[in-house]
C-alpha cells in the first residue's frame, strides 16, 4: 500500500531541518510570488542549495509561486520557473495560469493551488487535462465530496490541509485586508495579508441596533485540527496531508510534522487508538495554535469554530532564551555555552537555533558541566554576570555567538527573550 505523503511548511533552512526527520516532503517561497509574503522566505540565489539539501535528506521540495500575476511581473515569474526547472524542483505549487502556462512551456511540473477553489469533480478533471500533478483542493469540502473528487480523476493526486491556520474566506480569497488598508500592497491575493479577521470588530446598522454575539473577534477562526481523524482521510485515499505554516517558528514545524508522523504511522501498523489521539492533541497544544476545529470534513463550521476571546497564542509554553554558544568542540560533541538570563537543568527541553546561521537543534539537556563538574542545574546567569557551562550536543553548532539556546517551557520567568 502506497502511504500518504507528509508534507510541511518551511519558511528557511533551519524549518526545513526542523521537518527533515519526519516529513516527506517541505513547501517554501521565495522572496517574491507566494502566498506568505510576510514570511522570511528563501532568496533566489540560495534556492539550488535548498533544494540540494532536501533531495540529500530523501524529502522533495515544492516551490510556492502561488499568487495572482501582473503583467509587468510576467518576466521575472519566467525567471523564477527557468531556475526552478534548472535546480530539479519537485514541482511548483500555482495559481494564476500564467503560471501554469510558462510552467507547462518551460517543463516543471506543477500542482494547483487551495486558492484556486477547486470544489468539484469537473473542475479537478480539468485541470488534470491541463497537465497538473496535483490538485489541493478547496478548504470548505467535505470528506464525502473529497472521495468523490478523486474517484473520478484518472491521474492527478489530491491534496489536503490536515492542521494550521484557517482563513474565514473562502480558501483565503479574500479582499478584507486589500480593502481596510486602502491598498493592494496589503492583499491578500499577493501573500499580504495583515489578518484583521483576527481582531475585534463590531457591527452596527445605521439606526443604531447593533449585532449581539459572544466575544469580539467573530472572524477570528481556531487552527485546523485533524489528528483525531486522520484514518478517515487516509482512507479516503487522499494522497498528501498538508501542514500549514510557513510563517511558524521551527520548533512548530517539527512538533507538529512529528506528531502526524506518529498518528500516521500509527494507522498504518494499526496501533491507532483515541487514547493516542488524545495525548497527541496535548503535544500540539504546546505550540502556536488558537484553538482547534476538524474545519469542514464532517461538517459546516459554525461560531464554536471560532475563538472569540484570544486573537492569538492559546500555548502556555514560551521559547526563553538563556544565552548563546562561544564556542564547540567537534571531537567531543560539546558547546560551550554564556548563559546570561537564568539557568540550564538536566532534562530541560532545549533549542539551538541560529542567529545568523542555519543551525537548528532540538534535544534535552543530558549532559550539563559547570567548572569541571557535572550538575543537575547550573546557577543563575545573569548580564551583568554570565557563567560558562559545558552541555554535550547531538549534533554540530556554532559559536561566537552565532548560536543562541533556548529553553522550551512552561515555567514563568521573571524575565526572559521570547521568539515565538
Amino acid at each position: 500500500m502506497k502511504k500518504v505523503e507528509l508534507l510541511a511548511p518551511a519558511k528557511n533552512l533551519k524549518a526545513i531541518k526542523a521537518a527533515s526527520k519526519y516529513a516527506d516532503s517541505v513547501y517554501f517561497g521565495i522572496e517574491k510570488f507566494n502566498m506568505r509574503m510576510r514570511s522570511e522566505n528563501i532568496a533566489l540565489e540560495n534556492l539550488a542549495a535548498i533544494v540540494s539539501f532536501c533531495h540529500d535528506s530523501e524529502l522533495k521540495a515544492y516551490l510556492a509561486t502561488n499568487i495572482l500575476i501582473y503583467d509587468n511581473e510576467l518576466s521575472y515569474l519566467r525567471t523564477i520557473l527557468e531556475k526552478a526547472k534548472e535546480v530539479d524542483i519537485d514541482a511548483v505549487i500555482i495559481h494564476d495560469l500564467a503560471a501554469l502556462e510558462i510552467a507547462k512551456q518551460i517543463g516543471v511540473p506543477f500542482h494547483i493551488s487551495t486558492q484556486c477553489n477547486v470544489s468539484n469533480s469537473l473542475s479537478a478533471k480539468s485541470y488534470e487535462a491541463l497537465g497538473a500533478e496535483r490538485i489541493i483542493l478547496a478548504r470548505e469540502l467535505s470528506l464525502e465530496k473529497i472521495k468523490e473528487i478523486k474517484r473520478n480523476l484518472s491521474k492527478a493526486e489530491i491534496e489536503v490541509f490536515i492542521h494550521g491556520a484557517m482563513c474565514t474566506s473562502v480558501s483565503g480569497r479574500c479582499y478584507f485586508s486589500q480593502d481596510i488598508c486602502g491598498s493592494e500592497e496589503k492583499s491578500a491575493n499577493r501573500g499580504s495579508c495583515v489578518q484583521p479577521c483576527r481582531r475585534r470588530w463590531w457591527v452596527r446598522e445605521e439606526s443604531g441596533t447593533e449585532y449581539i454575539y459572544d466575544g469580539t473577534r467573530f472572524m477570528n477562526s481556531r487552527d485546523l485540527c485533524t489528528i483525531a481523524y486522520i484514518p478517515e482521510l487516509i482512507e479516503a485515499n487522499v494522497d498528501a496531508f498538508k501542514i500549514e505554516g510557513r510563517m511558524r517558528h521551527p520548533h512548530y514545524v517539527e512538533t507538529v510534522t512529528r506528531v502526524y508522523r506518529e498518528a500516521i504511522e500509527a494507522y498504518y501498523d494499526g496501533t491507532f487508538s483515541k487514547r493516542k489521539a488524545g495525548s497527541w492533541v496535548t503535544e500540539l497544544k504546546k505550540v502556536y495554535n488558537r484553538g482547534f476545529t476538524p474545519g469542514f470534513y464532517f461538517k459546516r463550521m459554525t461560531e464554536e469554530d471560532h475563538q472569540h476571546k484570544s486573537p492569538s497564542n492559546l500555548s502556555h509554553y514560551r521559547y526563553i532564551k538563556i544565552g548563546q554558544v562561544e564556542s564547540y568542540m567537534p571531537d567531543k560533541g560539546i558547546a560551550r555555552i554564556s548563559i546570561d538570563n537564568g539557568y540550564l537543568a538536566k532534562n530541560d527541553d532545549i533549542i539551538i537555533m541560529g542567529k545568523n546561521s542555519d543551525t537548528y537543534l532540538h534535544q534535552h539537556a543530558l549532559e550539563i558541566t559547570f567548572k569541571g563538574k557535572n550538575v543537575n542545574k547550573t546557577p543563575r546567569g545573569t548580564k551583568k554576570e554570565r557563567i560558562l557551562i559545558d552541555l554535550k550536543v547531538n549534533e554540530p553548532v556554532i559559536g561566537k555567538g552565532m548560536d543562541n539556546i533556548y529553553i522550551f517551557t512552561d515555567k514563568t520567568y521573571k524575565t526572559g527573550t521570547y521568539s515565538l
